[in-house]
């Protein structure tokens, strides 16, 4: 047995390593994952805490309410974002990340800090 192999039997699941041996997802994977156009947008929104779609949609101000529900869709089908249901009238919706959309939080920083130096 080699070494990665006892080390994920031993944490079975989910084990992420700190530093992978070998990454299996492509740029490519991991941008079908964010999404689409507006996804940065929403993720940068969301990385200052839970917001609702009205609030989404007044501070993300160019983006349609349909273009908004197909963004949080995908985000959430992807696992980056958690939607959460209130039973009031009208019905409550929140829109939390999840720590798998909480570790896009660096990269997109990164990004922000290349575009202030480059664009």
């Amino acid at each position: 047995m080699s070494w990665t192999e006892s080390k994920q039997n031993r944490h079975p699941g989910n084990y992420v390593p700190k530093q992978p041996l070998h990454i299996e997802c492509s740029i490519e994977k991991a941008l079908d994952v964010i999404g689409g156009k507006w996804s940065f947008l929403v993720l940068r929104e969301l990385f200052g805490g839970t917001k609702r779609f009205g609030e989404l949609q007044r501070n993300i101000s160019s983006i349609s309410p349909k273009s908004l529900t197909d963004t949080l869709r995908h985000l959430e089908e992807n696992g980056v974002l958690e939607r959460t249901a209130y039973p009031t009238v009208p019905v409550t919706v929140e829109y939390t990340l999840t720590p798998k959309g909480e570790d896009l939080h660096r990269m997109l920083k990164e990004m922000k800090l290349w575009a202030a130096k480059w664009c």
